[in-house]
């Protein structure tokens, strides 16, 4: 039997044929399959073959060559098999109206690229071999969302063919990590830092001051202008190679933390926070020298104290960008921080302060000249220039030429600073906030308080001690001893006990058996309000309280007072060391911890603290520098805070402490003119009623809102609510004024009034939030 597909080995002669053998191709050896599913596959083929039909022996099969090889296999052929069809290259037709459809549904289909940006690539020799084309952004301009700081002119076709590939300018993108967390506003202040310090804004000027108030996050914003100068430039490189950012000592740990936070593992900052002279010094040689384009460690973070301790070796080589956090320590350049950040070799400067104006115009000049030297003159151009004519006209008791000059030259300031000097206020935050209810309290002196600063004024004589407006070292002992008087009398008893000047002869006046160690907090208007307030929280809600004031002495009698009324407490004050700070901070803020009282030093911590975990906050006693208590009063106000938040300023009533509080609100009116642009702040104070520092009004309610002369009030009560669009930040004249608790918000507050409140303040920080229990 003859195996198919297997020659047959058996020899006939050469030209045998079997009559009834078919001719066999070599293609027949190959068996046809007579499954269905095959067969059905050959019927439409149209290869000519047909399955179905008998197959017929050629008639006269054609002659064949001796020697062929179809000649050795006719003999074998069987009769019952048909031959395959002859395999050809020619192509399988298709019907024209598939073909169509087949082209349409292609065309149907939009482009994509399989992967955004992707420029293929070089190959595994691609060491050292430059890119060909034109440069591109170090990120996608067209993306949704993307931060774009710089856009390169548009080009025509035919600058495209003459322009030097290496040299054209790109697109400058922030980061899509730090671009997707900004806020609107944190965008657009991005944008004005780098237009600042890359001088687009002021040729030859390169540096700017980010007065945001707090909350609104300026450090974010500054983090995000660093690493993009890191990173890139129109050039297609990095815009600077290393940046320094100087803040108080207390800030350090929380810049590097806030680094870290924001950009990850991108980058490693070198922070400066302790370590001998030699080991410090050596950490900053090592930055200095780093050259190149990738630096190991591009941002330095150092305190304001380090740097002037270090300033030799910093000032030996040059960095691209230095960061002032709390720049307002620059006020005075004749200080020895100044003299040493001035000396440091970099024009882009940029100075970060919520309050660019403390006390003067000078001060403000000295600011402005450290980040853009020149643009206001020399210091005696600008007192001459602008300075006088400002503050003459600010006066209650200008004249109308003097007032008119004044603006003028307020004017002529506000348009030359603005191009440097970006300022938002704290209303934006109000999208992101609960809201915020600000009062200032005014609380009775108890009748001891009263006849103790009644012996002192006698006795003392501060006042005449005051000349041409100058206060005496005399008189700043006799400020504080009255502050001290009203916060508490314990506060003075060691000085009446020794018979100091003004308290001689004072001791008669406490009540027998007074013994300064026991708390008796009915002999302080002030202390008897926030036993109140503290009591009455405690009682009817799970809110924290934050105690805030500028003396030690007075945290000690917070302590006395919680121990009393067995409330945990943490406190805060310049002895805890930085470490320290951050972990009690954390835990305080963390829900399920158990403190009840934070108490904190205005000056030891005032400022970067973040005490969300308390939504009410209690400001005991006014600083003579508005921002001292601005920065204090901002730290439960803040991101992350779910509950409305109560803040309480106490003053005593008709004391040393409302002129103290009148002087902070004259120096804010100036700060809002010139920095907040703001051109009818109201002219409350002139500078001849300042000077009454040492006068006790006993009649009055508030001393203050007797000097705001309020058009609002009939007989002490409010008769006319405030103008609408008025809230916290306005004018103290556009707020609620309130004689007795019936117009009062804050619950609290109310059941607090018949302890010692003789008038209160109060405003909102949102519109729609009128009309909180």
């Amino acid at each position: 039997m003859v195996r198919e597909g297997t020659p047959h080995t058996h020899t006939l002669p050469w030209g045998c044929r079997t009559p009834s053998l078919p001719s066999l191709s070599p293609s027949f050896l190959q068996r046809r399959s007579l499954a269905p599913s095959q067969l059905a596959k050959r019927k439409p083929g149209g290869d000519g073959s047909e399955d179905d039909e008998d197959w017929h022996p050629e008639a006269t099969p054609k002659k064949q060559k001796p020697g062929s090889e179809s000649q050795s296999w006719e003999c074998y052929m069987s009769p019952f098999r048909k031959p395959l069809a002859q395999l050809t290259n020619r192509p399988h037709c298709l019907d024209s109206s598939k073909h169509e459809a087949f082209i349409r549904s292609i065309l149907s289909k939009p482009f994509k690229v399989p992967i955004p940006n992707y420029q293929g690539s070089l190959g595994l020799r691609a060491l050292g071999i430059k890119r060909t084309g034109v440069r591109t952004a170090l990120h996608d301009p067209f993306e949704e969302g993307a931060l774009v700081l710089y856009e390169p002119p548009p080009l025509g076709a035919h600058d495209q063919l003459k322009i030097d590939k290496d040299k054209v300018p790109v697109h400058v993108v922030v980061d899509p990590v730090l671009s997707r967390v900004l806020r609107p506003h944190q965008r657009e202040g991005v944008k004005f830092l780098w237009e600042c310090v890359t001088s687009r804004r002021i040729p030859g000027s390169h540096g700017c001051i980010m007065a945001d108030e707090m909350g609104l996050g300026k450090t974010l914003q500054c983090i995000t202008l660093m690493w993009t100068l890191l990173r890139q430039s129109p050039d297609g490189k990095p815009e600077i190679d290393k940046a320094m950012v100087v803040s108080p000592s207390s800030l350090v740990k929380n810049w590097y933390n806030e680094v870290g936070k924001w950009l990850g593992g991108r980058i490693q900052p070198l922070a400066i926070d302790g370590g001998s002279k030699d080991e410090i010094d050596r950490k900053l040689a090592g930055f200095m020298n780093q050259r190149g384009l990738r630096v190991p460690s591009p941002i330095l973070i150092i305190s304001y104290e380090t740097f002037r301790l270090h300033a030799e070796v910093l000032q030996k080589g040059s960095v691209g960008l230095v960061i002032c956090d709390e720049g307002h320590r620059l006020k005075n350049s004749e200080n020895q921080t100044y003299q040493a950040l001035d000396g440091l070799n970099t024009p882009r400067r940029v100075l970060i302060s919520g309050t660019p104006i403390q006390n003067d115009l000078l001060e403000y000049f000295s600011l402005v000249h450290f980040v853009n030297s020149g643009i206001l003159g020399t210091a005696q151009e600008f007192k001459k220039h602008f300075e006088i004519p400002i503050l003459k006209g600010r006066d209650a008791d200008a004249s109308e030429v003097e007032r008119h000059k004044g603006e003028e030259r307020l004017k002529e300031l506000i348009s030359i600073v603005n191009r440097c000097l970006i300022r938002r206020t704290s209303d934006i935050l109000s999208k992101y906030l609960p809201a915020k209810i600000e009062q200032v309290v005014c609380c009775r002196l108890t009748p001891l308080q009263t006849e103790l600063y009644k012996h002192f004024l006698k006795q003392a004589k501060p006042a005449e001690e005051l000349k041409e407006g100058k206060i005496s070292v005399s008189s700043l002992s006799s400020i504080t001893s009255l502050k001290k008087l009203c916060n508490h009398p314990a506060l003075i008893y060691e000085k009446c006990v020794e018979e100091e000047e003004g308290f001689a002869g004072a001791l008669e006046l406490f009540p027998a058996g007074y013994s300064p160690k026991s708390l008796e907090p009915q002999l302080s208007g002030k202390m008897l309000v926030l036993d109140y307030i503290l009591a009455v929280t405690r009682s009817t809600s799970s809110d924290k309280v934050v105690l805030v004031s500028n003396y030690t002495q007075t945290l000690d009698l917070f302590e006395k007072l919680c121990r009393t009324r067995r409330y945990l407490y943490v406190r805060l004050d310049g002895t805890m060391s930085i470490k320290k700070r951050a972990k009690i901070v954390e835990r305080f803020n963390s829900l399920s911890s158990p403190e009840f009282v934070f108490m904190l030093s205005s000056k030891a911590g005032g400022c970067g603290l973040n005490l969300i975990g308390a939504n009410r906050l209690i400001m005991f006693d006014p600083d003579w520098n508005p921002a001292n208590d601005e920065q204090a009063m901002a730290r439960v106000w803040r991101d992350g805070q779910k509950k409305i938040c109560y803040i309480y300023r106490l003053l005593s009533t008709g004391t040393i402490e409302e002129k103290i509080f009148q002087r902070q609100t004259h120096k804010k009116a100036l700060s809002s003119c010139v920095v907040d642009e703001e051109q009818d702040v109201e002219r409350h104070f002139s500078l001849g009623e300042l000077k009454e520092l040492f006068i006790l009004n006993e009649t009055t309610a508030s001393d203050t809102h007797d000097k705001i002369k309020c058009r609002r009030c009939v007989n002490g009560h409010q008769v006319k609510p405030p103008p609408d669009g008025s809230d916290c930040t306005s004018d103290l004249s556009q707020w609620n004024h309130c004689a007795d608790k019936r117009g009062l918000q804050d619950s609290v507050l109310k059941a607090t009034w018949d302890a010692a409140v003789t008038f209160t303040f109060h405003h909102h920080s949102h519109e729609e939030q009128r009309g909180i229990p």
